[in-house]
């Protein structure tokens, strides 16, 4: 072999081995893209505490659980606010007792989440009123499409338990991935995260 036959042998081999090396780079930043890409994807989701309160017990209960969570926090507010007098359980005429004794009642809220696409899981709480949570969660619900997302639902009580409320919430939603409902009474941050994390 002359001396042009090694030159050019040795000029070959050394294109060959860069071309090597510039293919395992590119494949290295190509899967390295794609890890970050999932995992930006996964810090995407995120988690809505939407609530009812009419006395400030629910209020509470889902402050608590926004921080728990680490979730975004929202007050369901009623077009029209609720006085004492309608929420007289007693009177068979205050605006509570209308309402519950009506199934389809639906009272207007005053306000909407923004941007209500961007989550994944949404803990729904209220007060249970006559063993069913307030019409006005069906409200909040049917504004929204919550096809494949997660709803938690957490109520607050004077003793009861969660009674059909399920019954009555599932309608409104249909497409949601329902949890069972879960009491928040005197429950601890500890006790919720531990509830939380269960999910």
């Amino acid at each position: 072999m002359n001396i042009k036959q090694i030159i050019l042998t040795t000029v070959v081999t050394g294109c060959m081995a860069l071309s090597a090396m510039a293919a395992g780079f590119a494949h290295n930043t190509n899967t390295n893209t794609n890890i970050n890409i999932n995992d930006m994807t996964n810090n995407s989701k995120k988690t809505l505490v939407a609530y009812f309160s009419a006395t400030g017990t629910t209020m509470e209960a889902a402050t608590k659980l926004a921080k728990v969570a680490d979730a975004d926090l929202h007050e369901i507010v009623p077009e029209t606010p609720y006085t004492p007098a309608d929420l007289n359980w007693r009177d068979k005429s205050s605006r509570s007792s209308v309402e519950m004794a009506d199934k389809s009642s639906r009272p207007a809220i005053a306000n909407k989440v923004e941007n209500m696409e961007q989550y994944d899981t949404v803990f729904v709480g209220y007060p249970i009123w006559w063993y069913i949570a307030p019409t006005i969660i069906n409200t909040f619900l049917e504004q929204y499409d919550f096809t494949g997302k997660t709803i938690v639902p957490f109520f607050t009580s004077g003793g009861s338990g969660a009674g059909e409320t399920m019954k009555y919430l599932k309608p409104s939603a249909p497409g949601a991935n329902w949890k069972e409902p879960k009491s928040l009474n005197y429950m601890g941050e500890a006790e919720m995260k531990s509830w939380i994390d269960s999910l």
